[in-house]
């Protein structure tokens, strides 16, 4: 009997000690022990820390293939680089940020489509999308998904906020681009001792980001007493406009304005100095950049350009063109498209950045509220400064007129606005 008192106490002794022994060895698995010997944290620290080295994922859209790639890559390039600058500047507020992008050929299912995985899949918090079209088509989604959004599109119908209220413009919108061009055309006229009122014309894309500001500009021109323009559409990957540019001329155009990328609009400054058709061009933002003038030779000189983003010069321009030059980044030579990237996601990662400082939690509704907050906003000369408010997502409603002389954009105006 004694025996087995003792046998059953031995077996107790030793469970007793197998309990303890895994009872430490959970412990020890449940905490990270530092690799220097010190004390671990305690528990309560750890989990206010941790969410300082979380990764803030942003979504993106390029267009690198498709019909407009000529401005896309290097404003792509410049949005990438702007990401890996901050992330080296020690990120928002000590996290990291992940840029989730891909080419999606400027074709709008595509883009539908990488938006969603970008958002349901990847978990991102913001969006930088691309052209008219599908950031047209994506305005209901982007609402319902309430995240805020930006976009190398700069048409009218995304500045509504009770109807895209996730949608932020950081560039004037093409109409007022339209109207300002349009006003300094009218002034220009009159300088020359023309008594009559000028004719235009617009040569635009055939797609939504062509036509987008063209009922606006035939409004003011009608209230300015010019006849109803002549709109002609440039069909994609045309390789000769001269029909177009016979139509105009035939119409008696003083002024053609361009609503297109680099490309097709040097195409068209070729064609009308063939034709020996001597008429003032003027160009909206997506072609009034560099690769218009290395494109267009001889042929861009006299080019005039509503830029809503500065050329070199500006602190702002500099600061990316020094990281560029810094990493070796090839854009092509077009310095303001690769500006206008950068600057274009430095407005929408403010927005995030305000977020955090703010202590608050980083949801698409707070990230609105903290872009509405920007008032003022500098991006060292770049822009005028970019302000937004809660019924106006209007980021600059500005911008000042350049023209190509000597093969250099120089600015002939002050900051003008459409209002």
């Amino acid at each position: 009997m004694r025996q087995k008192q003792r046998l059953w106490a031995g077996l107790g002794s030793l469970l007793l000690v197998l309990t303890l022994v895994l009872a430490a060895c959970g412990q020890q698995d449940s905490t990270t022990q530092p690799s220097n010997g010190e004390a671990a944290p305690d528990s309560n620290e750890a989990d206010q820390a941790q969410p300082s080295a979380d990764t803030i994922k942003i979504g993106a859209i390029f267009d690198l293939t498709g019909a407009t790639a000529d401005v896309g890559k290097p404003y792509s390039q410049g949005q990438t680089a702007f990401i890996e600058w901050k992330n080296e500047q020690g990120g928002l507020q000590g996290r990291p940020i992940e840029l989730i992008s891909q080419d999606y050929g400027y074709a709008v299912p595509r883009a539908e489509e990488l938006y969603t995985q970008f958002v349901t899949q990847d978990g991102v918090v913001a969006f930088s999308g691309w052209g008219t079209g599908d950031t047209e088509a994506l305005r209901g989604k982007i609402s319902q998904d309430q995240i805020p959004f930006i976009s190398g599109s700069f048409s009218a119908e995304l500045n509504n906020p009770e109807e895209t209220p996730y949608n932020f413009l950081v560039g004037t919108t093409y109409s007022d681009q339209l109207i300002i061009a349009q006003k300094w055309a009218l002034a220009d006229w009159q300088a020359k001792g023309s008594s009559d009122a000028p004719k235009f014309a617009y040569l635009v894309n055939d797609s939504p980001f062509g036509r987008s500001p063209l009922a606006d500009g035939a409004a003011h021109a009608a209230a300015n007493g010019v006849e109803a323009p002549l709109e002609v559409p440039s069909p994609r990957g045309a390789t000769d406009l001269t029909p177009q540019l016979t139509q105009i001329r035939d119409y008696g155009a003083n002024y053609i304005f361009l609503q297109n990328v680099s490309s097709p609009a040097a195409l068209a400054m070729k064609n009308a100095k063939d034709l020996g058709y001597e008429v003032q061009f003027v160009c909206l933002n997506w072609c009034a950049n560099e690769l218009a003038i290395t494109i267009g030779g001889d042929a861009a000189e006299g080019l005039v350009g509503a830029i809503p983003f500065a050329h070199k010069g500006a602190e702002g321009s500099e600061t990316a063109l020094n990281y560029a030059q810094e990493k070796s980044i090839d854009f092509g030579g077009a310095e303001s498209l690769f500006v206008q990237g950068w600057w274009s996601m430095a407005i929408l990662v403010e927005g995030i950045d305000r977020t955090l400082a703010n202590g608050m939690e980083l949801t698409g509704e707070n990230i609105k509220t903290s872009l509405e907050s920007l008032s003022g906003f500098e991006t060292g000369g770049v822009t005028q400064p970019i302000s937004f408010s809660a019924t106006d997502h209007r980021g600059s409603k500005s911008l000042r007129l350049f023209q190509v002389q000597n093969g250099i954009w120089e600015p002939i105006t002050d900051f003008m606005s459409a209002e």
